[in-house]
């Protein structure tokens, strides 16, 4: 269960750091615009210079904090370990890939997420007998846009193509559409990124079926999986950064060339429409994102002058 935050307050590992918390923030920095990789190249027989594409960096929060506990150095040394066991954990230092979430409830905005690593957390001892101890923290995150705080999610079970039954003959495997045959706002393939920036989905689907297809309908985008599910079977298409990988429910990778980077939910609202052989009409999608922002507060709808 998430802790709630206030304003000015940061949580990660179930800890937390700033506003009205033992570990009062002092400074911390990365939190605006990361940093940008790209060429500059010069433009011979001419002023001037030609710039590349400027690709973001990974987003690094320095913290500059320290725990206060007055009188009472057992419960600071006792935060510093809490601390250094959230950044030691196995499952995230030793799995390549593998991100934790560091929260932050910035004024006049909702709670927005980054996934990281703590990289680096030095403490300073000198008056650590006071209950004072201060720290020096580094919180890498590969993906440098923010997260909101609630993973959204919808399912999609199979249903008619055309809604208006079968002629016959019928024969198998039939051959279903995810969208439905309802129409308009009812359909039940719209998905909903509240962000600015694209959001990259996590898609799941449940046996029993066959080679599904999911298709993000304005974009046209689709990807094709080469399976045969069993009822309590699943595969899942991961397309978020540093992760991008099909995987099944035992744990084997799903080989594929496409590209899974290209699958992607805009700002706004879209839909997903998906297709399976499926003569049980059981099998079903989970579409899973997290609406995503380049900021982490709420822009101005009339900038001051």
């Amino acid at each position: 269960m998430s802790i709630d935050l206030e304003d000015w307050q940061i949580e990660i590992g179930g800890i937390l750091l700033g506003h009205g918390s033992r570990i009062p923030i002092a400074a911390i920095e990365g939190l605006a615009r990361p940093g940008t990789r790209g060429d500059v190249v010069e433009r011979p027989g001419a002023d001037g210079v030609w710039l590349a594409p400027d690709w973001y960096e990974a987003r690094a929060v320095r913290i500059a904090c320290a725990i206060k506990t007055p009188g009472d150095p057992e419960a600071a040394a006792g935060l510093l370990a809490a601390l250094e066991q959230v950044a030691e954990s196995r499952s995230v230092r030793m799995v390549g890939g593998a991100v934790m979430p560091l929260r932050i409830k910035w004024p006049g905005s909702p709670v927005r997420v980054l996934f990281g690593r703590i990289r680096k957390l030095e403490a300073t001892w000198e008056k650590a007998a006071f209950g004072w101890i201060p720290l020096d923290i580094e919180f890498t995150a590969p993906d440098p846009v923010y997260g909101g705080d609630v993973e959204q999610q919808v399912e999609l079970r199979l249903g008619w193509l055309s809604g208006g039954g079968f002629t016959a003959p019928v024969q198998a495997p039939i051959i279903v559409n995810g969208a439905g045959a309802t129409g308009g706002q009812k359909r039940p393939g719209w998905v909903t990124n509240g962000g600015n920036v694209d959001a990259f989905p996590v898609l799941t689907v449940h046996g029993p079926c066959a080679n599904p297809q999911i298709t993000h309908v304005e974009t046209g985008r689709t990807i094709t999986v080469p399976v045969v599910l069993d009822a309590g079977q699943w595969v899942r298409v991961d397309t978020r950064p540093g992760q991008r990988v099909i995987t099944r429910n035992n744990g084997g990778a799903v080989a594929t060339t496409q590209p899974l980077d290209a699958f992607r939910l805009p700002a706004g609202r879209s839909e997903i429409r998906w297709t399976a052989a499926d003569p049980t009409l059981s099998a079903r999608l989970t579409v899973a994102w997290r609406d995503a922002f380049t900021t982490l507060g709420t822009p101005l709808e009339k900038p001051l002058s």
